[in-house]
């Protein structure tokens, strides 16, 4: 289930930005909303956001918010001069620029639907990126485990069979260093039961290998779409 976008809209006229949202309200999916003024987030910015669509304002912070807005995601003008439209599509080539004529309302929430299903692919495709890496990191983990699965169990058979041999030597130490040696035998063998499941999960893993990995190319094919 993907998280609700966030769409920041950004104007000093409040009747914009009123009918802004109130036209999206009548569209399938809704996004949540914030609405800030030119001043304000000239000031101390915003929150995150999954598009920001910008309306009139004063001239004169056009290009700081603008500059501000382009690099951080998608961004939509609404233009109310061919001037402003030039200028902004000179300085600014990423954001798109829309002018406010008869109708923008339905075009800017075709756009916008259009950008948001864009944005939220673009997420579902990092996220899958993502945890593909997770994935090859764990297995590479795994592999390394498995080869040096041999060299542990040499290193254990000789720490457990030097330990029952002084174990079994009478006399040969106190109580205190025999509860020692004690110990070090019986942590081998913990380690040993921990060796021989790894083995015992190899064996499953090689056995349920295709129903897994078809499973996981399916999930991620989902993931992805």
């Amino acid at each position: 289930m993907s998280l609700q976008p966030t769409v920041l809209v950004i104007a000093d006229d409040a009747e914009f930005s009123r009918q802004v949202a109130g036209r999206w309200q009548a569209e399938r999916r809704v996004p949540n909303f914030t609405v800030l003024s030119g001043d304000v987030w000239a000031r101390g910015g915003g929150d995150t956001f999954q598009l920001a669509i910008v309306g009139p304002m004063r001239a004169e912070l056009f290009s700081r918010i603008l500059g501000t807005l382009a690099p951080a995601g998608p961004v939509i003008l609404i233009a109310d001069d061919a001037v402003t439209a030039q200028q902004t599509r000179s300085e600014f080539p990423r954001v798109l620029v829309l002018r406010q004529h008869e109708g923008w309302l339905d075009t800017l929430i075709l756009l916008a639907g259009e950008l948001l299903r864009r944005v939220e692919a673009q997420g579902r495709a990092a996220r899958a990126e993502a945890a593909q890496a997770a994935m090859k990191r764990n297995a590479l983990l795994g592999q390394f485990v498995l080869e040096m699965r041999h060299n542990l169990n040499n290193a254990l058979t000789s720490v457990l069979g030097n330990s029952e041999l002084l174990l079994l030597a009478p006399g040969a130490m106190g109580a205190t260093e025999r509860a020692q040696v004690a110990t070090i035998r019986n942590m081998g063998v913990r380690m040993h039961e921990i060796l021989q499941r790894f083995s015992s999960l190899e064996k499953e893993l090689s056995i349920a290998d295709p129903e897994a990995d078809s499973e996981w190319r399916g999930h991620m094919e989902a993931t992805a779409s």
